[in-house]
């Protein structure tokens, strides 16, 4: 286990789940005009799309391998193309050119999405008109921007091969390490009761939420110590897994202690101006039915007339101190992991 190989994981996990699908999975469903009364068949529709494009991806994987398997070329090509120059010499020229065709479909596909992901995320960001329901006249600057992103992405494939299939990889690690601060901004916006209503996260899905954030910032760091120590052993590195996970163990068990104390502490002062009551009967006021059927359809009427307001409208969020430290530390994590991706990339195009 090196760096290389570390980089190599991390940009699986960033071309697997990359930090632009998060939201451009948001942006589309309201640019489709979905209410809640769809989302269920909008989770169907995700569903079976994850499955064929995975289905897919392994089956072009597995028939690479294959048709090379037992020649020389095994491990030797950079990039997408050298495959299928391997493939149309060692198999078949129409193996070859479907191969080539294959990957010219998914590209495509991806330049479209990450291009309107981005120019959603501009739009949101500065107020801008930002949906394909809007005309090109009525909507310029959305437009513009996504021809504008096109384009830099058919210009930076003409770029020689060798030095491509190195970009690729590093443009899919770089994704790998941004993923961690992009899935935390995610749970924070799916945990604030003032924009989602009854639509927040439940318990479980931020324990999922966490021990994914945590596996990434694993995964970073150990390319970041690979990177500045590259004789750091693969024992060393199964170590620093081990201790990272107690870690992160640790670190979970606090945040849900200091959460339930932080309850109790607001349900003690809400049964103070009560009267005196038990902070336990305070807690109680506001739970739900406990029976499981009731409960489920309370909370699927109230998620039916939940509606988002307007940004403007809503207050800005106070952060608690831990919650302030937390950000700055993601803050210099993001600065040292791109820095560090980029001087991986850039040693292995000099080599």
């Amino acid at each position: 286990m090196n760096a290389e190989l570390l980089m190599l994981i991390v940009a699986i996990v960033g071309t697997t789940v990359a930090p632009w699908q998060l939201f451009f999975q948001q942006s589309n469903i309201v640019d489709k005009r979905l209410t809640p009364r769809w989302i269920r068949y909008e989770r169907v529709d995700l569903a079976v799309g994850i499955v064929v494009v995975m289905i897919g991806a392994v089956c072009i994987m597995g028939a690479a391998a294959f048709g090379l398997a037992g020649t020389d070329a095994g491990g030797d090509f950079t990039d997408a193309g050298a495959v299928a120059r391997l493939l149309h010499e060692h198999v078949s020229p129409t193996v070859g050119a479907l191969f080539a065709i294959l990957l010219l479909d998914a590209s495509l596909i991806g330049a479209n999405a990450v291009g309107l992901a981005t120019t959603y995320a501009l739009g949101d960001t500065f107020g801008k008109r930002h949906s394909l329901h809007w005309k090109p006249t009525e909507a310029p600057v959305f437009y513009l921007g996504y021809a504008m992103l096109l384009v830099v992405a058919a210009a930076v494939s003409f770029s020689p091969d060798p030095v491509l299939g190195v970009l690729t990889q590093g443009v899919q690690a770089l994704a790998g390490v941004l993923l961690p601060s992009a899935t935390v901004f995610l749970v924070l916006l799916c945990n604030d009761k003032a924009v989602l209503g009854p639509w927040v996260n439940s318990t479980r899905q931020n324990i999922v939420a966490g021990v994914i954030v945590w596996v990434l910032v694993l995964l970073s760091l150990s390319l970041t110590a690979a990177t500045f120590f590259p004789d750091l052993t693969t024992t060393q590195l199964k170590v620093f897994f081990v201790v990272g996970a107690g870690v992160g163990l640790l670190g979970g068990l606090f945040v849900s202690l200091a959460k339930s104390r932080a309850e109790h502490a607001a349900a003690s002062a809400v049964a103070a101006e009560l009267g005196g009551l038990d902070p336990d009967q305070v807690q109680d006021l506001d739970s739900m039915p406990r029976d499981r059927v009731l409960r489920r359809d309370i909370r699927w009427q109230e998620r039916e007339s939940w509606r988002t307001p307007a940004l403007e409208t809503l207050e800005r969020p106070a952060w608690s101190p831990l919650r302030t430290a937390g950000m700055i530390a993601l803050r210099g994590y993001l600065v040292v992991a791109v820095l560090l991706v980029g001087v991986k990339v850039a040693q292995t195009i000099i080599g």
